[in-house]
């Protein structure tokens, strides 16, 4: 469920850069739905997660997910410097969700 909030908040943020600051109506009711759908999928993720690790996860891919999608979409680029961080990102993102799996000892 988190991931899918992952993309929803991708989704919105792809919205509001193709809404041109709310003025081009399709991309900003498009913005909207992505809004509540990212809100909504984030609600129920955050029920079985911890907020902190949730958010961050959630913040980490809308932010890599957005700029590697914005170039797709958008006159934008994606550089290798960007790349670089965009990988330290998604690293991050992965190595905070394997740091909150539960540990499991075997009796001895």
């Amino acid at each position: 469920m988190l991931l899918l909030a992952g993309g929803f908040e991708i989704g919105y943020a792809l919205s509001v850069g193709g809404s041109h600051a709310f003025t081009v109506w399709q991309w900003s009711v498009t913005a909207g739905l992505f809004f509540l759908l990212t809100l909504w999928a984030l609600s129920l993720a955050l029920r079985t997660i911890d907020v902190g690790l949730g958010y961050a996860v959630w913040a980490g891919t809308g932010a890599a997910g957005t700029a590697l999608l914005g170039p797709v979409f958008f006159p934008e680029t994606l550089t290798l410097t960007k790349a670089l961080w965009l990988t330290v990102i998604i690293t991050g993102v992965i190595t905070l969700k394997l740091a909150d799996r539960p540990t499991t000892t075997t009796p001895r």
